[in-house]
């Protein structure tokens, strides 16, 4: 009797995230698409216990991450529970980070080979996710982008540690410090996933993307730089009608499921212990720059979030205005100014109750009520 029995996926009872095993695939699915697919810290937990499982599972060979619907793969960390739980118990963040570590060390430790099935969106810490993933497959309607550093976070959680070893030093700063978004062509092209699949129906009921030689999608080994491969390619224009379902536009994601299918098959078809090893060869480098930064990265982002940028950032979002960078800016700049603290640096004394610690920006204690000089 084996002392790691595989468990079926049921008695896991999983609240945010679907988890099947059939035929050597196992399955893992985040579902929250109320939420865009943010992980919650319950989702996170969840997440890691999935992968292990299919990790120790000598039924499985090959492990499909995905999520729920067609709109967002993953948006990362869920911003309302940072701005409501985090911002206010800065020092849960720090526990919350070890959730996320475990989360990600799931997947690059998992001794299956792991594929990103992009079914959508792949943004901030979604995709981070991707990244830790062995193999991305990429919705032709998807986007992938970095958002850290407007909503007062650090994209360190994999991205500062592994965009310059996938794309390069020059580009990951670009993707970094600029948080543009890189349609799923251009994705392909820079090396942020192996496979781009047509998504985008017209009117016709027919894939709008047509390919020259007969391909049915575009891989990183059926291209090459001197290659025009598009007959003819859905527009932006097309692919946000067919996320919307308009003028009888629609996303069809049963191409992408025929080529996951394939992959899993060859995987599959590979042997088990030369496929574990060359994984844990391959992630030297990735393991190199996530375990020398992640634990500097979790205590600075911990101490980080006692901080105004978080606070504006993050609030901003759930408010859906634009955060004030510009005012930010000038509050450090400003002599007298802070811009590390909402009302100003912990500095005045009541002289009436002599309550100490009294914002810099107050003109009334908080205590009794006294005027402040």
């Amino acid at each position: 009797m084996s002392m790691f029995p595989a468990r079926k996926p049921a008695s896991f009872e999983f609240k945010e995230v679907q988890y099947e095993k059939e035929g050597w695939v196992a399955r893992v699915t985040i579902n929250r698409p109320h939420n865009f697919n943010a992980y919650s810290t319950p989702a996170l937990q969840e997440l890691a216990a999935a992968f292990q499982d299919a990790s120790w599972d000598d039924n499985v060979a090959v492990v499909v991450f995905t999520s729920a619907g067609h709109h967002s793969f993953c948006t990362g960390g869920d911003v309302k529970e940072y701005q409501k739980e985090y911002t206010q118990k800065p020092r849960d963040y720090w526990k919350y980070m070890c959730c996320f570590k475990n989360y990600i060390e799931s997947i690059t430790n998992c001794s299956k080979p792991v594929i990103a099935r992009l079914n959508g969106m792949a943004v901030g810490g979604g995709n981070e996710s991707q990244l830790a993933c062995d193999l991305g497959v990429m919705s032709e309607h998807a986007f992938i982008a970095q958002v850290g550093t407007g909503v007062g976070s650090v994209a360190c959680g994999g991205s500062t540690q592994w965009l310059p070893v996938t794309v390069g030093d020059r580009t990951a700063r670009g993707i970094l410090f600029l948080n543009q978004r890189y349609p799923s062509f251009t994705s392909l092209s820079m090396g942020l996933v192996n496979i781009v699949v047509p998504t985008v129906k017209g009117p016709d009921g027919e894939f709008i993307t047509k390919f020259t030689g007969g391909r049915t999608f575009l891989a990183d080994w059926n291209t090459d730089p001197w290659d025009q491969p598009f007959e003819r390619r859905a527009t932006a224009g097309d692919i946000k009608k067919a996320l919307k379902g308009t003028d009888d536009y629609s996303i069809d994601m049963s191409r992408v499921d025929e080529v996951v299918a394939d992959l899993c098959d060859q995987i599959v078809h590979k042997f088990a212990e030369c496929t574990r090893y060359t994984k844990a060869q391959v992630n030297y480098w990735k393991d190199a720059a996530w375990h020398g930064t992640v634990g500097h990265a979790r205590d600075w982002l911990s101490v980080h979030y006692t901080s105004l940028e978080p606070h504006e950032g993050m609030t901003a979002f759930v408010e859906k205005r634009k955060a004030d960078y510009v005012g930010m800016r000038e509050r450090a700049a400003d002599p007298n100014g802070s811009s590390e603290f909402l009302w100003g640096p912990y500095a005045k004394q009541c002289p009436k109750c002599d309550a100490k610690g009294i914002p810099s920006h107050f003109e009334f204690c908080g205590k009794c009520g006294a005027g402040l000089a």
